[in-house]
């Protein structure tokens, strides 16, 4: 029988690619069959033409050890998590989440009353954003504890926003506030190195409430897409804060085809991430631009909806959308311009 793998062919470490290359390698030859599917990968969302709207499809992973540590993150809240960061993909393309379903790989180090908790958290959230469950799997891992869960959604036709619809001269906008939930991660792993260290010594937590809920318990942008629905405003292109500002303004320009340019002193950061990066020694900017799991919104918007949206403080304008020749750039205090570079993935 021939062997299934080739001995002698040349074998490419995945950390050359980094996450977002080796997607775009591992799917660069798919094919589209059915004339329903709108849109296959390479967005938030894979988008179906189901008649009278679009139907929304997207599967996020949560892996112990690469995405959460047990150590800090309590089951309740990892459940809640793992569908808040599904319906943020859904409020990326500018729709509505409708239901999800929940896979788990388990070890035997797991109770029943621990897997109770997870769903508990998973349900409280559904029941906050109106999702139903209507399926999943179970199996049993050797590795630790996964969480797989697709989400289906829905938008009108007319109000999908996709990541190419970006054009020069267009304004970049933020939602909330960025790098809170690096710096909650950063704390949790501090007070557990801490422990370790010395196990008499009780975890400090205390005032940090904030980015702590950031990164254990996040809410995705729901309110903002509602907002923007009241305001009238359908961005020309948008993404959520998932991976890091510099890697989805990437994304953005590179799905539009456009360059954008980004100013350090407009980029919107919580006076408390301020003073915690401070106590921690980190560069606020370098979190918000590199941290990821923040779950805002990234969009442009056209000139002409600037005065629907300038006086409202959930949105910030961080820049705007140049010539593709200009690059995605990064312009400080000083006025000096940096290109922007994206981080890719690092492990808890």
């Amino acid at each position: 029988m021939k062997d299934f793998q080739e001995k002698n062919i040349q074998k490419t470490p995945i950390s050359e690619y980094g996450e977002f290359r080796l997607i775009e390698h591992l799917t660069k030859n798919i094919k589209i069959s059915h004339k329903d599917t709108v849109i296959g990968v390479g967005d938030d969302a894979a988008v179906i033409d189901n008649g009278k709207k679009y139907r929304l499809i997207s599967t996020d992973m949560l892996v112990e050890g690469i995405h959460f540590d047990l150590a800090y993150t309590p089951l309740k809240h990892l459940g809640y998590k793992s569908i808040a960061v599904n319906v943020s993909d859904m409020c990326a393309m500018n729709g509505d989440a409708k239901q999800v379903t929940i896979s788990l790989a388990v070890s035997n180090r797991f109770s029943v009353e621990a897997l109770e908790e997870i769903y508990k958290g998973a349900n409280l959230a559904c029941e906050k954003y109106n999702i139903d469950i209507v399926g999943g799997d179970t199996t049993s891992s050797t590795s630790g504890l996964i969480i797989s869960v697709s989400i289906f959604g829905e938008v009108e036709k007319k109000q999908i926003t996709y990541r190419n619809g970006a054009k020069k001269n267009d304004l970049v906008v933020a939602t909330g506030d960025l790098g809170a939930s690096y710096l909650g991660l950063q704390l949790l792993k501090r007070e557990k190195q801490i422990f370790q260290e010395n196990p008499t010594i009780q975890p400090d937590l205390s005032g940090n409430d904030y980015v702590l809920e950031r990164q254990l318990k996040p809410e995705p942008p729901v309110q903002y897409i509602n907002i923007l629905r009241q305001l009238e405003i359908l961005p020309t292109s948008m993404i959520d804060i998932s991976d890091g500002l510099s890697s989805e303004i990437l994304h953005l320009s590179n799905s539009s085809n456009v360059g954008i340019s980004i100013y350090e002193d407009k980029i919107p950061i919580d006076y408390k991430v301020m003073n915690l990066s401070e106590e921690l020694n980190l560069n606020p900017i370098f979190c918000a631009l590199n941290g990821g799991e923040d779950y805002e919104l990234l969009f442009t918007i056209r000139q002409a909806d600037y005065d629907k949206i300038k006086k409202d403080p959930d949105f910030t304008i961080i820049g705007h959308v140049t010539d593709k020749s200009e690059g995605n750039n990064f312009i400080d205090k000083q006025k000096v311009v940096h290109t922007l570079k994206a981080q890719g993935w690092v492990s808890i």
